[in-house]
């Protein structure tokens, strides 16, 4: 089969099935603050501003408050792309200054929680929440730099919105270290599934 085929016969995402689902909720939104001649990048870094904000919530011990930061500022992350996309100015660079406020707003909060852990003398939350970020990156890194040597790499258990669903719910209920525990878990797992679904394609690449 080849990669274009294989494209189009993969199950979509969460991710992927999640903004179809509700594109139709986010651009009405997203086409308001366009009226109010917001850029795109404006909401990128105020998203930002909010996740650093409930990491600061989060390491002062205020869970549930930290927590609800975090939920509202999920939807705001992904009105800066809707944004772009109905001003038909998608660009390279709003995409990688997406990116990367994505990886500084997780580990912001991630960090907020490994803080609170620390300032408790949980050496076990500490650990979940180091390794949490270790994998919550290398997610992230292993399909960036996939997708720069032409490779596929939109594989997975969790994704940034699955890390996202889990933790944000954690945080609500006031257990964290379950929150950081999966995202450990699984996001080394996912990390393992992409470096596993890249050597496949690659070494077909040599067969080929």
């Amino acid at each position: 089969m080849d990669p274009e085929s294989a494209r189009l016969t993969r199950p979509r995402s969460l991710s992927q099935w999640m903004r179809a689902r509700f594109k139709t909720v986010l651009d009405p939104i997203a086409g308001f603050f366009n009226r109010l001649g917001l850029a795109p990048n404006t909401i990128t870094l105020f998203g930002l501003a909010g996740n650093a904000l409930a990491s600061v919530l989060l390491a002062m011990g205020q869970t549930r408050l930290g927590g609800l930061v975090v939920l509202v500022m999920g939807p705001i992350d992904a009105l800066d792309g809707a944004m772009a996309r109905l001003r038909g100015e998608p660009t390279n660079f709003g995409a990688f200054v997406d990116s990367v406020t994505d990886r500084w707003s997780e580990l912001f909060i991630l960090g907020g929680v490994l803080t609170r852990f620390a300032l408790e003398q949980n050496p076990l939350g500490v650990i979940l929440s180091f390794v949490a970020a270790v994998g919550s990156v290398m997610v992230s890194y292993s399909k960036a730099r996939a997708e720069a040597l032409k490779f596929e790499c939109d594989v997975g258990l969790l994704t940034r919105l699955e890390r996202y669903l889990v933790l944000s719910p954690a945080l609500i209920l006031n257990v964290p270290l379950a929150g950081v525990g999966i995202i450990a878990v699984f996001a080394n797992i996912t990390a393992m599934q992409r470096i596993l679904f890249v050597r496949a394609q690659a070494r077909r690449v040599r067969r080929e």
